[in-house]
């Protein structure tokens, strides 16, 4: 079964999502702090994180940074913050989705149910929509079985939202996606999705891939995007 570590300094949130998620068929971890959460963490690495922003210690922003020095495992913020600029910065830091309190327990099963179809779709033995295992153009290469990204043989490190977004790219070079298709090809779980959350995604995307050298994702004033130069 799935395993989901939940990191939040209030027990009554801890146990409310763990309930949530024990009656879903998951296995959930606590922490009750950001540094307990890393320790969790580095001890058995889980499927999923739902991490609080505010807590004690060490916050939720600080523990995400660490994990993405050395991990893509899928980041859900949980936090009483609900201003549109608060979840920027958390998907800027590389979460995958981002929950404001007080929350609908159903709807927090329903957004980890679908951030992990995404990884199971790109998990080792998943079908390719493609009937292949690795999508490639010019010098970018994606393998959609391993869930991995290379730019000229060096390997980008991608969250699973953000590999969703380039492989839908590599899946139709020279297709225009508006903002919405981009996002209902590479997250699964319908619901309303705000340009500048959309632009915060393909901002991750840029700086990963700039750090090797490279701009895949081009942007179309007034459309768009679409998989850019791969020369």
């Amino acid at each position: 079964m799935p395993e989901v570590l939940i990191i939040d300094d209030d027990p009554h949130i801890r146990d409310v999502v763990c309930f949530a998620l024990e009656q879903a068929d998951y296995v959930v971890r606590q922490a009750a702090n950001g540094r307990q959460g890393l320790e969790l963490f580095h001890f058995k690495a889980p499927d999923l994180i739902i991490l609080d922003i505010m807590m004690p210690e060490m916050e939720g922003t600080e523990v995400c940074l660490e994990i993405r020095k050395t991990s893509a495992v899928p980041i859900l913020f949980l936090s009483a913050k609900d201003d549109e600029i608060d979840r920027i910065v958390g998907l800027e830091l590389g979460g995958d989705d981002y929950v404001a309190k007080p929350f609908s327990p159903r709807e927090l099963v329903a957004r980890v149910r679908a951030i992990l179809r995404r990884a199971e779709a790109n998990a080792p033995g998943a079908q390719s929509a493609n009937n292949g295992n690795v999508l490639s153009h010019g010098r970018l290469m994606i393998d959609l079985d391993e869930f991995r990204a290379w730019w000229d043989g060096q390997e980008v490190v991608l969250t699973v939202t953000e590999f969703g977004i380039i492989r839908t790219l590599l899946q139709r070079p020279g297709k225009v996606f508006t903002r919405d298709n981009l996002m209902d090809q590479a997250y699964d779980l319908h619901r309303i999705v705000s340009d500048r959350t959309i632009d915060s995604h393909v901002r991750r995307v840029r700086a990963k891939f700039a750090a090797v050298g490279a701009e895949p994702v081009e942007t179309v004033h007034g459309l768009g995007y679409k998989l850019g130069s791969c020369d």
